[in-house]
């Protein structure tokens, strides 16, 4: 069992960047074009370790380490993420928090490197980084409290392993389509997606994400893509297992399912991209508070059904 948490998480490692190379091809199917290839985010990361990395005389050893700590966040978060249902390599009780920790420790030491290159264009975007994904934590503490109410248990393992998330459907029933759609705003914010932020732009007044990793070069803007592609990855997979609760008990049949699940993840994420424009920076944060609003009033309505 063990050896086969450990072949998904390697997997899961490998084929994060392929999956976000879908959104490339939905984008560019709504404009018209062929688009980029699938494997397009390989070749960039191969191109990127090919090269080296180049330094400012103003940073110190905070903007070397914002890239690696980054990395190993999210390859470590991975790690106590079920994947098509398999136990995760790691589980404890209350490792969510954990997981949570490990992210805004990734976060912090981007924005940390950011605010090292002393220049004020990525302080404004490190201190708009800061900003949004607040809401996101919230949003995310109150689906925790639903779950945990739900079940009992307080770990990843718990609620989306086997056929754990089909218990949450039947347990919570219709309010859970709150939760799906709370989930995926807090993927486009946490992940710098459209309409919280345009990862193609390069508009001064309007990038968060892109505008803080401008002085990242060669094999630390690689890391920095890879750890983007993993992170996108988790959040995809706690709402396919959400979309597609089903678990048959057959390996193959339930890889499958899961993949095509991911898939309509990414190519959903690609039509809001294509569909929809950046909002106005005083607009962000209220379409981010939409999430917490939703994951709110599914915790009261579940909470109701329950008591």
């Amino acid at each position: 069992m063990m050896i086969e948490s450990i072949l998904f998480y390697v997997g899961a490692i490998i084929v994060a960047p392929f999956f976000s190379a879908v959104i490339l091809k939905v984008k560019a199917f709504f404009g018209g074009k062929k688009g980029p290839p699938l494997l397009i985010n390989y070749y960039t990361l191969i191109k990127l370790l090919k090269k080296g990395s180049v330094y400012s005389t103003s940073t110190t050893t905070i903007f070397k380490l914002g890239p690696i700590v980054s990395l190993c966040a999210v390859l470590t978060v991975l790690m106590f993420l079920p994947i098509a249902g398999v136990k995760p390599v790691f589980s404890f009780k209350g490792d969510i928090i954990f997981v949570l920790y490990l992210l805004g420790l990734g976060r912090f030491f981007t924005i940390a490197a950011a605010m090292d290159t002393a220049s004020p264009f990525e302080g404004m975007g490190a201190a708009r980084e800061a900003n949004f994904p607040i809401i996101c934590e919230a949003s995310f503490m109150m689906i925790l409290v639903l779950f945990y109410k739900m079940t009992g248990n307080f770990n990843l393992s718990s609620w989306f392993s086997d056929t754990q998330p089909m218990t949450l459907w039947q347990s919570a029933g219709s309010p859970l389509i709150f939760v799906v759609i709370s989930l995926f705003i807090i993927l486009l914010t946490e992940n710098a997606r459209v309409p919280v932020d345009d990862p193609a732009t390069h508009l001064e007044l309007t990038m968060i994400h892109e505008v803080m990793v401008l002085d990242h070069s060669g094999p630390d803007f690689a890391m920095i893509e890879f750890g983007a592609f993993m992170k996108l990855f988790f959040y995809a997979t706690l709402i396919a297992r959400l979309i597609c609760p089903f678990n048959t008990g057959h390996l193959a049949v339930d890889v499958s399912v899961f993949a095509g699940a991911i898939l309509m993840v990414y190519v959903a994420a690609g039509i809001t991209e294509s569909v929809m424009a950046r909002y106005r920076m005083d607009r962000v944060s209220k379409f981010v508070m939409t999430s917490f609003a939703l994951a709110f009033f599914a915790t009261i309505l579940t909470l109701e059904f329950i008591g």
